[in-house]
């Protein structure tokens, strides 16, 4: 795996390489978002790691910039930043994990392993998935109910995917959390509550019927029928 390192604390930035190295990944740093765009446009990247707090251009900024050119390359966000607001930041300008400093190497690594293993999964077969009147284009990653065609971001467009490929299923908020994000957030978090609200208004709330349903207790199901 290629990995490049977006961090301006020089130390910080060396500390992962070396320790990447260690775990026999090849990492390259940039310390501001001008270098990482350079080094994006001259070398070919597996994964980003990327802090927030960086000169000039900020880290969300920076990955809004990376998710529009770059659609394969996997992005970690890596920040001290923690709270709930700052990993919808992130995850809406296109993360794909997001990791709280201070932190575990090996959890680092664990996200990493993941986060590479989903990349080079094998697209499925299913091109079209479809639940009453509303479809999902796995290779044009477009969304329409009935003849109306529906704008998502890349996370809700991942957590659609993940409720139409389990249709009736029961889901836990813990299980969302896990195959959509790949990360598990600190108990108490309402991520996925924000995010299923998100997704509700956009292709539930002026359709009928409605099909993102709550189970109170354990989480959320996708099915055809009446509240």
């Amino acid at each position: 795996m290629q990995i490049l390192i977006v961090e301006d604390e020089q130390e910080v930035a060396a500390f992962i390489q070396s320790g990447l190295e260690d775990y026999g990944f090849s990492a390259d740093i940039a310390n501001d978002a001008l270098q990482a765009q350079l080094k994006l446009a001259n070398a070919t990247y597996d994964t980003i790691i990327l802090d927030v707090n960086l000169p000039v251009i900020n880290g969300f900024e920076l990955c809004k910039i990376i998710r529009s050119r770059y659609e394969d390359v996997s992005i970690l966000m890596l920040t001290a930043l923690g709270s709930t607001d700052s990993k919808l930041s992130g995850f809406d300008a296109g993360a794909d994990d997001y990791l709280i400093k201070p932190f575990e190497f090996r959890e680092l690594i664990a996200r990493l392993r993941a986060l590479n293993r989903r990349r080079i999964t094998s697209p499925s077969d299913t091109v079209l998935l479809k639940i009453a009147d509303l479809e999902l284009n796995l290779e044009s990653k477009t969304v329409k109910r009935g003849n109306q065609k529906i704008i998502l971001t890349a996370r809700e467009l991942a957590l659609l995917e993940f409720f139409m490929k389990n249709q009736n299923k029961a889901l836990s908020r813990n299980e969302i959390t896990e195959k959509v994000w790949d990360v598990n957030f600190d108990t108490g978090t309402n991520v996925v509550d924000v995010y299923v609200n998100y997704l509700r208004k956009k292709i539930d709330k002026d359709f009928s019927p409605k099909l993102i349903h709550t189970i109170s207790g354990i989480g959320y199901i996708m099915q055809e029928s009446e509240d």
